[in-house]
């Protein structure tokens, strides 16, 4: 990662960094540094291949939302993830009772972070909790592979976060 600047004057006091990564990096290849590190990690094939399903259908909604263009064949992925895939893993199956919890609870947290970004007072706190897939990720590495290993890997998976705050701050004063 080549830092471009750095601050500590946005988001509240915390320490940001604006980098040549974060939200410039293409989503086919943040699609597959998520697939690389839940591999490297030591998640089971089936929930690697859940948790970037359900990466694939939120960057859809998240277009949607946000009035992207969607293209058709991306959509018809979506909705095939959304109603098969994603319901039909394995993984899923196994763990549901313990996973859409923590689904429905990121899907509040974007809804808000969404609503706060639309009414221009997007910050630190709207930043964190449109980020509500890695709590899902979290809860992921817990289920397989317990406490002790899960709160080892905590601070990686809070790493796999691509976006930096101040370029979140920074994309709504270019807006």
């Amino acid at each position: 990662m080549r830092v471009i600047a750095r601050g500590d004057d946005l988001c509240n006091g915390a320490r940001v960094e604006i980098s040549a990564t974060g939200s410039d990096v293409p989503e086919q290849q943040m699609r597959q540094s998520l697939h690389d590190n839940l591999t490297d990690i030591g998640l089971p094939v089936e929930a690697v291949q859940w948790l970037l399903s359900l990466w694939d259908v939120t960057q859809v909604f998240d277009d949607v939302a946000d009035g992207d263009p969607v293209s058709r064949p991306d959509l018809y992925r979506c909705i095939f993830a959304a109603l098969v895939a994603l319901p039909g893993n394995p993984f899923f199956l196994a763990n549901a009772g313990a996973l859409l919890p923590v689904v429905t609870t990121a899907l509040h947290k974007w809804i808000a972070a969404n609503d706060v970004e639309a009414a221009g007072q997007r910050g630190p706190v709207s930043f964190v909790w449109r980020a509500g897939y890695y709590d899902v990720v979290m809860v992921v590495v817990h289920l397989c592979l317990g406490f002790d290993r899960a709160s080892l890997l905590a601070v990686r998976v809070m790493g796999l976060y691509g976006e930096k705050c101040v370029d979140y701050v920074m994309e709504a004063e270019h807006a």
